[in-house]
């Protein structure tokens, strides 16, 4: 059985659809690949955001719940999900960012690399970190950041745990993962690729109180597994460890299974195929309500019921505009 590559998919929480996709599609310039809806409850959307083709590894992914409350972040869940860019690139966004209101965080350094920090619109916490090396993602041209400065799919997530132990034997023992490093409470673990997507960082806190669900909040992060097959050896080895894990679920443009690690994260195992364009083209992925087979006699129930929005215009970045702001 192959180790785990690295992150697939994380899957977020959000509330007003509208403002969500202004945010990721606009401002972050991440393209909204896939507009469907959560299969467990067709009355919500489900949007994935990644690169031009949503290569796993770059799949931001949200359910819009226009009611709901505002989570509050603590140990129990991911405390920040990070998108990778390269190492000319950290003036253009902060500039950027500024630029569109969004408040940036003092300048750090992580294992020798500088992280921007910085909210979504619903809280969420968001990182940029430089990273060295391949990073395979397709650019997004039609996108408004240049090709020299966009996100180039996830750099990792960072999990706030009461310890690290035996959510870091599982990440190690079970699903192929390197500890390659230890600053102060945080313990980073790398996927088996030098790839995208690499990074599991557990920040360690015993006093810190466990988080609550909300918008803002990230519901879960997903693994990525090349096939069926192998999900399957997952699945029998999660299994024989008394990890509680699910059937497989149909999600469409891949195959999940789920379970709880030991910190009280959901971790998802997620196949590559088939991928986002099995159902609409490259050229148009995103711009329509996709459902599944077994949705479509209802889609008029369900577009009645989901609130409207658009996606506007992109507006290309310059770099000369941002940088002397």
């Amino acid at each position: 059985m192959q180790p785990i590559q690295g992150l697939h998919h994380i899957t977020a929480l959000a509330r007003n659809p509208q403002t969500n996709v202004n945010f990721y599609h606009n401002v972050l310039g991440q393209r909204l690949v896939k507009t469907t809806v959560n299969f467990d409850d067709p009355g919500t959307y489900h949007f994935y955001y990644g690169d031009k083709v949503g290569t796993p590894g770059s799949i931001m992914t949200f359910f819009p719940w226009p009611m709901a409350a505002r989570g509050v972040r603590g140990n129990g869940e991911v405390g920040a999900s990070a998108y990778s860019i390269d190492a000319g690139s950290v003036d253009f966004w902060r500039n950027h960012l500024a630029s569109n209101g969004v408040t940036v965080g003092q300048p750090e350094t992580r294992f020798g690399y500088d992280v921007i920090s910085f909210e979504d619109p619903d809280g969420m916490a968001l990182e940029l970190i430089v990273k060295d090396g391949p990073a395979t993602y397709q650019f997004w041209e039609d996108g408004p950041i240049p090709a020299e400065h966009a996100l180039r799919a996830f750099h990792g997530v960072t999990l706030w745990l009461a310890e690290a132990e035996r959510t870091g034997a599982l990440l190690t023992e079970q699903m192929g993962y390197e500890l390659v490093g230890q600053e102060g409470n945080r313990w980073r673990f790398k996927g088996a690729s030098d790839d995208i997507g690499l990074y599991v960082d557990i920040l360690v806190d015993p006093k810190r109180p466990a988080g609550r669900m909300g918008a803002g909040s990230v519901h879960h992060i997903a693994f990525r597994t090349r096939d069926d097959s192998e999900q399957l050896e997952y699945q029998q080895q999660l299994a024989q460890a008394g990890l509680g894990v699910t059937p497989v679920r149909d999600r469409q443009y891949f195959r999940s299974i789920y379970f709880r690690s030991p910190g009280g994260v959901l971790f998802e195992i997620a196949t590559d195929a088939p991928g986002f364009a099995i159902d609409e083209p490259v050229e148009t992925l995103g711009q329509s309500l996709k459902l599944p087979a077994w949705y479509e006699p209802r889609r008029r129930e369900i577009e009645a019921i989901l609130p409207p929005f658009t996606i506007k215009p992109v507006e290309k970045v310059r770099q000369a505009e941002v940088i002397n702001e």
